[in-house]
């Protein structure tokens, strides 16, 4: 097996009103103070550290008791993990910021309110010795960094791909078109990943399709180009059959027939072959949108030495690819790929490829300050996504 998707899927993000306090007051509130200093040094253990994460990050074998890292690492540091999964990066944004967890596994689009909310700490990677062994092209990006400091360690990665039933889609597709523009040659049967980011890959499709409308990134969008991205999805929505939020679920739908073209996950296109589904996977020409995600430190943490420890483990080679083979996405730890049980496990999912993962535009959140460095116009906030996304989905 290429890789195992188990419990809970996660779902993308909710609604969210205000994205990045820091650069934006238009909730109409005074900023937040943002942690600027990262911890200079670890002292003792502190005994416990208090984990959010995705759903499948952090196994003690309760699921499967063959799936088991965190067991070791309690061993090893003495630092007892507490564990609670969730399911949105709405739902992490709200639970990190009460200020009862150390660590938190933040896309992209939960990391920058996280980091605009004052509620995660710039991290001292020289703390965290495996950080050196992560992909460069990992490090430093905007989702997980901000003016400068570097506010997390990468964790995972993956890309919203175009899946299709091999036998009922031809030629195979190239471009997003074959769901766009060309989605009535499948009526009923396209779909769609279920959550207001998905405007983000129309979007996506119109900064290649359509140079008039000037758009430079898909989660930065002035009304007009928000307006044509809504548009497209509401002509797309007349063909679409079902909307996912569950893979497996996705997976389901093309092994009966119901879709046979549409946004999936490379996990998805594993099971749905290892079922022997007739699929395939391709990058579109025009890119994809995609997730990196990155373990954070709460500012409010009490186990700070226990929470540095765990990013420092879950990151380590060995763990780095457990984890990756367990939930299905590529690793983040470049010395990850040679601990892999499927040694084709990194080729797979495109660990390696560097050009692969230029060609991602990472999930972040839309606020009203442009995030592609306009000034002249404001731009449409995620609130107003989530809205139009109601709208679009009737």
């Amino acid at each position: 097996m290429t890789g195992t998707l188990r419990g809970s899927i996660r779902i993308g993000a909710a609604a969210a009103a205000c994205a990045l306090a820091v650069v934006t007051s238009a909730c109409g509130t005074t900023p937040p103070t943002r942690s600027t200093t990262p911890l200079a040094a670890l002292g003792q253990p502190e005994g416990k550290v208090s984990i959010l994460g995705w759903p499948g990050y952090v196994e003690d074998g309760g699921n499967d008791p063959a799936v088991n890292w965190v067991t070791p690492f309690e061993q090893q540091t003495g630092c007892k993990v507490e564990f609670k999964p969730f399911g949105t990066s709405d739902e992490a944004v709200t639970l990190m910021r009460s200020g009862q967890y150390d660590v938190v596994s933040a896309s992209g689009d939960a990391a920058l309110r996280l980091i605009g909310g004052g509620n995660v700490d710039p991290i001292n990677t020289a703390l965290v010795p495996n950080y050196a062994d992560v992909f460069g092209y990992l490090k430093n990006k905007p989702w997980n960094s901000y003016e400068g400091l570097n506010y997390g360690v990468p964790h995972g990665w993956g890309a919203n791909l175009l899946m299709y039933r091999t036998d009922a889609v031809t030629p195979a597709p190239t471009s997003w078109r074959s769901v766009f523009e060309d989605a009535a040659q499948y009526n009923g049967k396209v779909t769609a990943y279920d959550s207001p980011i998905y405007i983000a890959d129309a979007a996506l499709y119109l900064m290649a399709h359509r140079p008039d409308l000037k758009i430079t990134n898909p989660y930065a969008l002035d009304r007009t180009q928000f307006d044509a991205a809504v548009d497209l999805l509401k002509q797309q929505r007349k063909h679409v059959g079902e909307y996912w939020s569950d893979v497996t679920k996705e997976v389901q739908a093309f092994g009966s027939g119901s879709s046979v073209i549409g946004t999936t996950w490379q996990v998805g296109a594993n099971l749905a072959q290892e079922n022997k589904t007739p699929v395939n996977t391709v990058l579109p020409s025009e890119g994809a949108t995609g997730w990196s995600d990155t373990w954070m430190v709460s500012s409010k943490s009490k186990h700070k030495t226990c929470a540095y420890k765990w990013l420092d483990y879950i990151v380590s080679p060995k763990v780095n690819a457990q984890v990756a083979e367990y939930f299905g996405e590529a690793p983040a730890n470049s010395k990850a790929c040679a601990e892999t049980s499927d040694k084709d496990f990194c080729t797979t999912y495109r660990a390696e490829d560097e050009q692969f993962a230029d060609r991602i535009w990472y999930w972040r959140t839309p606020i009203a300050a442009c995030l592609d460095g306009r000034t002249d116009v404001t731009c449409i906030d995620y609130s107003a996504w989530t809205e139009a996304w109601i709208e679009i989905k009737g």
